[in-house]
């Protein structure tokens, strides 16, 4: 049975706004502020900010610490750092080293943690997603079911993968936080906010394991069905 150009684009329109929550009319909030001198105080910005709460720390670590949260470039990050230092936020110390290059690490000043307060009362943005599998999935009724099957079968595995280490990682926030098994870090210590973020990623890593489990379950298996067009 072939399906009208019409109905196609409605599927992929309805599928779009189920997709993106169907909020066709929300504005995301504005994450940018502008300081004196012209300084845009972006969100990379405030996450460079965010990360140095718990500790100083180098460019280097800056940018391997925030690619889960916010993918950035090194040629990115440093010229906002040097921003950063020049409107007072963050303050810069050169350590010696004999077998290496000098450093700069980096420490967040009052005047960060002002900023950071500003934006912490401005609501987030809607989430953006990017993923692969989502464009594949759309439309892997195209191949045989054993090729959708090693699909998700391989993604499987990355989360069960990925549980496990954010278990591990939990444990360890617990730990320096001096909490037992079942406590939680208090609102004020500097473990709480990694303790709820990793438990988000937890939640979300076990639900996208039932999702791959139970679209295992429904791919038929052997030779393809008939597809319709």
């Amino acid at each position: 049975m072939m399906r009208s150009p019409c109905l196609r684009s409605s599927l992929c329109m309805y599928l779009h706004n189920c997709w993106q929550g169907n909020n066709n009319n929300a504005k995301p909030p504005i994450c940018q502020s502008m300081l004196s001198g012209g300084f845009v105080m972006n969100t990379l910005a405030y996450g460079l900010l965010s990360l140095l709460t718990h500790s100083p720390l180098s460019g280097y670590d800056l940018t391997q610490r925030i690619q889960p949260f916010w993918p950035a470039k090194h040629s990115q990050i440093y010229p906002l750092l040097a921003r950063l230092e020049k409107y007072g936020m963050v303050s810069c110390e050169l350590i010696q080293q004999s077998d290496k290059p000098d450093k700069k690490v980096y420490s967040i000043q009052e005047k960060g943690f002002e900023a950071l307060r500003e934006w912490l009362t401005v609501p987030a943005s809607d989430p953006v997603m990017r993923d692969e599998l989502m464009l594949k999935a759309f439309c892997v009724s195209h191949v045989d079911p054993t090729v959708s099957r090693d699909l998700f079968a391989a993604r499987l595995e990355h989360y069960r993968a990925k549980l496990g280490r954010l278990q591990d990682k939990i444990q360890s926030v617990r730990q320096m936080a001096n909490a037992g098994e079942t406590e939680i870090p208090p609102y004020n210590s500097l473990f709480f906010g990694p303790y709820i973020m990793l438990n988000k990623g937890l939640m979300v890593c076990r639900t996208n394991i039932e999702w791959c489990e139970w679209v295992l379950s429904i791919i038929p298996d052997g030779a393809a069905a008939s597809r319709e067009d």
